[in-house]
């Protein structure tokens, strides 16, 4: 394969094929400066990935496989300032060697992976909501106890002389025009 010029362009030859990488940050971000000026930093990065095991029905951790990245310019200057040892990323870029036991990888874009953490970036610092977590709403309390209040008209109930005239038997009521008895339901 081929390997990356100082200032990270690939030498002449077939182009590397790019590649994406999730992994834990697991050393300080190393910056240094070539004497035109540019920044070109340099991190170890191990991606563990997970294997379905058929004979338990779990997943389980498989061979851990690591990486040296090295970035360059605004991205290198970018990455020491916000990149410690321990934080994931999505890292992706170019494979340029593959030596002692790890894969060299040009980086040709880095982010900060927002499943176990939150990131904040220079236009959301300001802001007083970007620090207020997002938490679901308190659940409803049911109502307290509270003395008996005297009834009142409610839709579907009868009216209060519907009451009054249903528990005097309905004695006051109109006659019915055939027979001269109270009026009764259901006749």
């Amino acid at each position: 394969m081929p390997s990356a010029g100082r200032d990270g362009s690939a030498a002449a030859g077939p182009a590397p094929s790019i590649t994406h990488v999730s992994g834990t940050v697991t050393s300080d971000v190393e910056c240094r400066f070539a004497q035109s000026g540019i920044a070109a930093c340099r991190f170890r990065l191990t991606e563990t990935p997970s294997q379905w095991d058929a004979a338990t029905q779990k997943w389980r951790d498989g061979t851990p496989i690591r990486y040296v990245c090295t970035a360059w310019r605004d991205l290198a200057r970018n990455a020491a300032e916000s990149l410690t040892s321990g934080v994931t990323v999505l890292v992706e870029g170019r494979i340029t060697e593959i030596k002692d036991n790890s894969i060299y990888l040009s980086v040709d874009d880095l982010g900060i992976s927002l499943r176990q953490r939150i990131a904040y970036t220079e236009a959301s610092l300001p802001s007083p909501a970007a620090a207020a977590p997002v938490t679901p709403p308190p659940a409803p309390q049911p109502a307290a106890p509270s003395a008996p209040r005297p009834p009142t008209k409610q839709p579907g109930n009868p009216p209060a002389w519907w009451e009054k005239q249903r528990s005097s038997g309905w004695s006051n009521t109109a006659a019915s025009d055939a027979d001269g008895s109270p009026l009764h339901v259901g006749r």
